[in-house]
Protein backbone atom coordinates (compact mmCIF):
# COMPACT_ATOMS: atom_id res chain seq x y z
CA UNK A 1 0.00 0.00 0.00
CA UNK A 2 1.07 3.60 -0.37
CA UNK A 3 2.48 5.36 2.67
CA UNK A 4 -0.92 6.65 3.84
CA UNK A 5 -1.67 3.21 5.27
CA UNK A 6 1.46 3.20 7.43
CA UNK A 7 0.12 6.05 9.55
CA UNK A 8 -1.89 4.26 12.21
CA UNK A 9 -5.23 6.09 12.38
CA UNK A 10 -6.05 4.49 15.72
CA UNK A 11 -3.26 6.49 17.35
CA UNK A 12 -4.37 9.82 15.93
CA UNK A 13 -7.56 11.64 16.78
CA UNK A 14 -9.16 13.00 14.79
CA UNK A 15 -8.21 11.69 11.32
CA UNK A 16 -9.74 12.25 7.90
CA UNK A 17 -9.31 10.08 4.83
CA UNK A 18 -9.43 11.35 1.24
CA UNK A 19 -10.06 8.69 -1.42
CA UNK A 20 -10.00 9.12 -5.19
CA UNK A 21 -13.20 7.33 -6.20
CA UNK A 22 -13.14 7.94 -9.95
CA UNK A 23 -11.32 9.99 -12.58
CA UNK A 24 -11.81 11.10 -16.15
CA UNK A 25 -9.29 12.38 -18.66
CA UNK A 26 -5.94 13.61 -17.42
CA UNK A 27 -5.81 13.23 -13.63
CA UNK A 28 -2.77 13.26 -11.31
CA UNK A 29 -3.57 9.91 -9.62
CA UNK A 30 -5.97 7.05 -10.26
CA UNK A 31 -8.93 5.57 -8.37
CA UNK A 32 -7.95 4.07 -5.04
CA UNK A 33 -5.29 6.67 -4.31
CA UNK A 34 -5.65 7.87 -0.72
CA UNK A 35 -4.20 10.27 1.79
CA UNK A 36 -4.70 10.65 5.53
CA UNK A 37 -5.10 14.13 6.97
CA UNK A 38 -5.02 15.28 10.58
CA UNK A 39 -5.11 18.79 11.97
CA UNK A 40 -1.38 19.17 11.42
CA UNK A 41 -0.07 16.14 9.49
CA UNK A 42 -0.61 14.38 6.20
CA UNK A 43 0.39 10.97 4.82
CA UNK A 44 0.11 9.93 1.20
CA UNK A 45 -0.70 12.11 -1.78
CA UNK A 46 -3.47 12.39 -4.35
CA UNK A 47 -1.31 14.76 -6.39
CA UNK A 48 -2.35 17.72 -8.41
CA UNK A 49 -0.96 20.60 -6.36
CA UNK A 50 -4.01 22.84 -5.92
CA UNK A 51 -6.30 19.79 -5.97
CA UNK A 52 -4.47 18.22 -3.04
CA UNK A 53 -4.36 21.51 -1.13
CA UNK A 54 -8.13 21.97 -1.56
CA UNK A 55 -8.85 18.35 -0.60
CA UNK A 56 -6.70 18.63 2.54
CA UNK A 57 -8.53 21.83 3.45
CA UNK A 58 -11.89 20.06 3.15
CA UNK A 59 -10.56 17.07 5.08
CA UNK A 60 -9.61 19.31 8.00
CA UNK A 61 -13.01 20.94 7.85
CA UNK A 62 -14.78 17.59 8.13
CA UNK A 63 -12.78 16.87 11.30
CA UNK A 64 -15.08 19.33 13.07
CA UNK A 65 -18.00 16.99 12.36
CA UNK A 66 -18.67 13.71 14.21
CA UNK A 67 -16.62 10.61 13.31
CA UNK A 68 -18.27 8.83 10.41
CA UNK A 69 -19.22 12.06 8.63
CA UNK A 70 -18.51 12.03 4.91
CA UNK A 71 -18.99 13.96 1.70
CA UNK A 72 -18.34 13.34 -2.00
CA UNK A 73 -16.89 16.19 -4.01
CA UNK A 74 -16.20 16.58 -7.74
CA UNK A 75 -13.26 18.62 -8.98
CA UNK A 76 -12.87 19.64 -12.65
CA UNK A 77 -9.15 20.15 -13.17
CA UNK A 78 -9.52 23.49 -14.89
CA UNK A 79 -9.53 27.22 -14.18
CA UNK A 80 -11.33 26.81 -10.84
CA UNK A 81 -8.17 25.20 -9.46
CA UNK A 82 -5.77 27.16 -11.62
CA UNK A 83 -5.02 24.04 -13.65
CA UNK A 84 -5.15 23.09 -17.32
CA UNK A 85 -5.11 19.29 -17.12
CA UNK A 86 -8.64 19.01 -18.46
CA UNK A 87 -9.45 15.97 -16.32
CA UNK A 88 -11.98 15.39 -13.59
CA UNK A 89 -11.73 13.78 -10.15
CA UNK A 90 -14.39 12.57 -7.72
CA UNK A 91 -13.24 12.40 -4.10
CA UNK A 92 -14.68 10.81 -0.98
CA UNK A 93 -13.71 12.77 2.14
CA UNK A 94 -14.54 11.21 5.51
CA UNK A 95 -13.89 11.61 9.20
CA UNK A 96 -12.64 8.13 9.98
CA UNK A 97 -14.63 6.17 12.53
CA UNK A 98 -13.70 2.60 11.61
CA UNK A 99 -10.16 1.71 10.54
CA UNK A 100 -10.21 -2.10 10.56
CA UNK A 101 -11.00 -2.26 6.86
CA UNK A 102 -7.73 -0.49 6.02
CA UNK A 103 -5.66 -3.46 7.18
CA UNK A 104 -8.05 -5.83 5.39
CA UNK A 105 -7.61 -3.91 2.14
CA UNK A 106 -3.83 -3.97 2.56
CA UNK A 107 -4.05 -7.73 3.09
CA UNK A 108 -5.75 -8.25 -0.26
CA UNK A 109 -9.40 -8.23 0.78
CA UNK A 110 -12.16 -6.80 -1.37
CA UNK A 111 -13.90 -4.10 0.69
CA UNK A 112 -17.49 -3.09 -0.02
CA UNK A 113 -18.70 0.26 1.23
CA UNK A 114 -22.24 1.53 1.65
CA UNK A 115 -22.88 5.17 2.38
CA UNK A 116 -25.20 5.74 5.35
CA UNK A 117 -26.56 9.02 6.64
CA UNK A 118 -24.00 9.34 9.43
CA UNK A 119 -21.28 6.81 8.61
CA UNK A 120 -19.87 4.47 5.98
CA UNK A 121 -20.60 0.79 6.45
CA UNK A 122 -17.83 -1.48 5.19
CA UNK A 123 -17.45 -5.26 4.89
CA UNK A 124 -14.32 -7.09 3.79
CA UNK A 125 -14.15 -10.34 1.81
CA UNK A 126 -10.82 -12.04 1.47
CA UNK A 127 -9.94 -12.77 -2.14
CA UNK A 128 -7.62 -15.78 -2.18
CA UNK A 129 -6.70 -15.15 -5.82
CA UNK A 130 -4.82 -11.92 -5.34
CA UNK A 131 -3.52 -11.78 -8.91
CA UNK A 132 -5.37 -11.05 -11.07
CA UNK A 133 -7.60 -9.44 -8.43
CA UNK A 134 -11.15 -10.75 -8.62
CA UNK A 135 -13.69 -8.23 -9.86
CA UNK A 136 -16.24 -8.79 -7.12
CA UNK A 137 -18.52 -5.91 -8.00
CA UNK A 138 -21.93 -7.55 -7.96
CA UNK A 139 -24.57 -5.54 -6.04
CA UNK A 140 -22.37 -2.45 -6.10
CA UNK A 141 -22.96 0.56 -8.32
CA UNK A 142 -20.21 1.67 -10.73
CA UNK A 143 -17.97 4.55 -9.75
CA UNK A 144 -17.92 7.49 -12.15
CA UNK A 145 -16.64 11.05 -12.02
CA UNK A 146 -19.81 12.56 -13.53
CA UNK A 147 -23.50 12.59 -12.82
CA UNK A 148 -25.33 12.96 -9.52
CA UNK A 149 -23.15 12.73 -6.43
CA UNK A 150 -23.53 9.47 -4.51
CA UNK A 151 -26.04 9.71 -1.67
CA UNK A 152 -26.92 7.61 1.36
CA UNK A 153 -27.63 4.05 0.22
CA UNK A 154 -25.02 4.10 -2.55
CA UNK A 155 -22.88 0.93 -2.50
CA UNK A 156 -19.51 0.41 -4.15
CA UNK A 157 -16.35 -1.66 -4.01
CA UNK A 158 -13.49 0.36 -2.55
CA UNK A 159 -11.10 1.16 -5.40
CA UNK A 160 -7.63 -0.19 -4.76
CA UNK A 161 -4.44 1.14 -6.32
CA UNK A 162 -2.23 -1.31 -4.45
CA UNK A 163 -2.37 -4.30 -6.82
CA UNK A 164 0.99 -6.01 -6.48
CA UNK A 165 2.56 -8.50 -8.86
CA UNK A 166 4.10 -11.56 -7.19
CA UNK A 167 7.84 -11.47 -7.83
CA UNK A 168 9.92 -14.57 -7.19
CA UNK A 169 13.62 -13.76 -7.12
CA UNK A 170 16.19 -16.54 -7.27
CA UNK A 171 19.67 -15.42 -6.28
CA UNK A 172 21.00 -13.21 -3.49
CA UNK A 173 24.15 -12.02 -5.20
CA UNK A 174 24.99 -8.41 -6.00
CA UNK A 175 22.23 -7.91 -8.58
CA UNK A 176 19.62 -9.74 -6.51
CA UNK A 177 20.42 -7.58 -3.51
CA UNK A 178 20.30 -4.40 -5.62
CA UNK A 179 16.84 -5.35 -6.91
CA UNK A 180 15.58 -6.16 -3.41
CA UNK A 181 16.86 -2.81 -2.09
CA UNK A 182 14.87 -0.93 -4.73
CA UNK A 183 11.56 -2.76 -4.27
CA UNK A 184 10.06 -0.85 -1.30
CA UNK A 185 7.30 1.37 -2.62
CA UNK A 186 6.99 -0.54 -5.91
CA UNK A 187 3.96 -2.75 -6.71
CA UNK A 188 5.54 -6.15 -6.12
CA UNK A 189 5.23 -8.91 -3.52
CA UNK A 190 8.72 -10.35 -3.16
CA UNK A 191 9.62 -13.97 -2.43
CA UNK A 192 13.43 -14.30 -2.41
CA UNK A 193 15.43 -17.54 -2.49
CA UNK A 194 19.00 -18.78 -2.67
CA UNK A 195 20.48 -22.24 -2.44
CA UNK A 196 23.49 -21.12 -0.39
CA UNK A 197 22.94 -21.58 3.32
CA UNK A 198 25.48 -18.88 4.19
CA UNK A 199 23.17 -16.25 2.65
CA UNK A 200 20.23 -17.08 4.89
CA UNK A 201 21.18 -14.22 7.21
CA UNK A 202 20.32 -11.63 4.53
CA UNK A 203 16.94 -10.15 5.55
CA UNK A 204 14.20 -11.50 3.33
CA UNK A 205 16.19 -14.41 1.86
CA UNK A 206 15.02 -17.99 2.25
CA UNK A 207 17.84 -20.49 1.81
CA UNK A 208 16.79 -23.95 0.67
CA UNK A 209 17.93 -26.85 -1.47
CA UNK A 210 18.21 -26.55 -5.23
CA UNK A 211 15.39 -29.07 -5.63
CA UNK A 212 13.14 -26.94 -3.41
CA UNK A 213 13.93 -23.82 -5.44
CA UNK A 214 13.15 -25.63 -8.70
CA UNK A 215 9.85 -26.84 -7.29
CA UNK A 216 9.03 -23.28 -6.26
CA UNK A 217 9.80 -21.97 -9.76
CA UNK A 218 7.43 -24.52 -11.25
CA UNK A 219 4.62 -23.29 -9.00
CA UNK A 220 4.79 -19.60 -9.95
CA UNK A 221 1.32 -18.05 -9.77
CA UNK A 222 -0.64 -16.70 -12.75
CA UNK A 223 0.60 -13.21 -13.56
CA UNK A 224 3.75 -13.61 -11.47
CA UNK A 225 7.22 -12.51 -12.50
CA UNK A 226 10.20 -14.83 -12.01
CA UNK A 227 13.77 -13.51 -11.98
CA UNK A 228 16.67 -15.98 -12.15
CA UNK A 229 20.00 -14.55 -10.98
CA UNK A 230 21.84 -17.40 -9.28
CA UNK A 231 25.55 -18.07 -9.09
CA UNK A 232 25.25 -21.39 -10.95
CA UNK A 233 24.33 -21.75 -14.64
CA UNK A 234 23.20 -25.34 -14.15
CA UNK A 235 20.76 -24.19 -11.48
CA UNK A 236 19.72 -21.29 -13.71
CA UNK A 237 18.75 -23.77 -16.41
CA UNK A 238 16.70 -25.94 -14.06
CA UNK A 239 14.91 -22.88 -12.70
CA UNK A 240 14.21 -21.49 -16.16
CA UNK A 241 12.82 -24.79 -17.43
CA UNK A 242 10.58 -25.11 -14.39
CA UNK A 243 9.37 -21.51 -14.48
CA UNK A 244 8.56 -21.74 -18.19
CA UNK A 245 6.27 -24.62 -17.34
CA UNK A 246 4.42 -22.52 -14.77
CA UNK A 247 1.75 -19.84 -15.26
CA UNK A 248 4.18 -16.97 -14.69
CA UNK A 249 3.64 -13.97 -16.96
CA UNK A 250 7.34 -13.16 -17.07
CA UNK A 251 10.43 -15.36 -16.79
CA UNK A 252 13.66 -13.39 -16.84
CA UNK A 253 17.22 -14.60 -16.51
CA UNK A 254 20.46 -12.66 -16.23
CA UNK A 255 23.00 -13.56 -18.87
CA UNK A 256 24.78 -12.79 -22.11
CA UNK A 257 23.61 -13.40 -25.66
CA UNK A 258 25.83 -16.48 -25.70
CA UNK A 259 24.18 -17.87 -22.57
CA UNK A 260 20.79 -17.15 -24.10
CA UNK A 261 21.63 -19.03 -27.31
CA UNK A 262 22.91 -22.07 -25.42
CA UNK A 263 19.92 -22.16 -23.11
CA UNK A 264 17.43 -21.80 -25.97
CA UNK A 265 19.03 -24.70 -27.82
CA UNK A 266 18.94 -26.88 -24.74
CA UNK A 267 15.36 -25.94 -23.88
CA UNK A 268 14.28 -26.82 -27.43
CA UNK A 269 16.05 -30.16 -27.18
CA UNK A 270 14.23 -30.81 -23.91
CA UNK A 271 10.87 -29.90 -25.40
CA UNK A 272 10.43 -26.75 -23.31
CA UNK A 273 8.66 -23.78 -24.90
CA UNK A 274 11.06 -20.85 -24.38
CA UNK A 275 8.92 -18.13 -25.97
CA UNK A 276 8.41 -16.41 -22.61
CA UNK A 277 12.08 -16.38 -21.62
CA UNK A 278 13.61 -12.92 -21.32
CA UNK A 279 17.40 -13.06 -21.41
CA UNK A 280 19.25 -10.81 -20.96
CA UNK A 281 16.96 -9.02 -18.54
CA UNK A 282 16.43 -5.28 -18.40
CA UNK A 283 14.78 -2.48 -20.32
CA UNK A 284 16.61 -1.90 -23.58
CA UNK A 285 18.45 1.36 -24.01
CA UNK A 286 19.74 1.56 -20.44
CA UNK A 287 23.52 1.03 -20.65
CA UNK A 288 25.76 -0.16 -17.87
CA UNK A 289 26.54 -3.39 -16.06
CA UNK A 290 26.75 -2.24 -12.45
CA UNK A 291 24.31 -4.17 -10.21
CA UNK A 292 22.31 -1.03 -9.48
CA UNK A 293 21.99 -0.20 -13.18
CA UNK A 294 20.85 -3.73 -14.00
CA UNK A 295 18.37 -3.52 -11.13
CA UNK A 296 16.89 -0.24 -12.42
CA UNK A 297 16.64 -1.58 -15.97
CA UNK A 298 15.04 -4.83 -14.79
CA UNK A 299 12.47 -3.15 -12.54
CA UNK A 300 11.64 -0.74 -15.38
CA UNK A 301 10.99 -3.76 -17.59
CA UNK A 302 8.75 -5.37 -14.97
CA UNK A 303 6.83 -2.15 -14.40
CA UNK A 304 6.14 -1.96 -18.14
CA UNK A 305 4.40 -5.35 -18.13
CA UNK A 306 0.69 -5.34 -18.79
CA UNK A 307 -1.08 -5.43 -15.40
CA UNK A 308 -4.26 -7.02 -16.79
Amino acid sequence: MSDWSTLAPATIAPTALVTVLATEGSAPRGPGTRMLVTTDTQAGTIGGGALEWRAAEQARTILSFPPGSWRVQDYPLGPLLGQCCGGRVRLLIEHLADTGWIAALADGAVVRATLRDDHIERTATKDEHRWPRAELTASADPLTSRGPLPAAGFSFVEPDDSARRPLTLFGAGHVGRAIARMLPGLPFDLAWFDSRAELADIPGVTADSEDALVACAGQAAPGAAVLILTHDHALDYRLAAAALGSQAAYVGMIGSSTKRARFLARLAADGVDSARLTCPIGQRGIPGKAPEVIAVATLAQLLALDLA
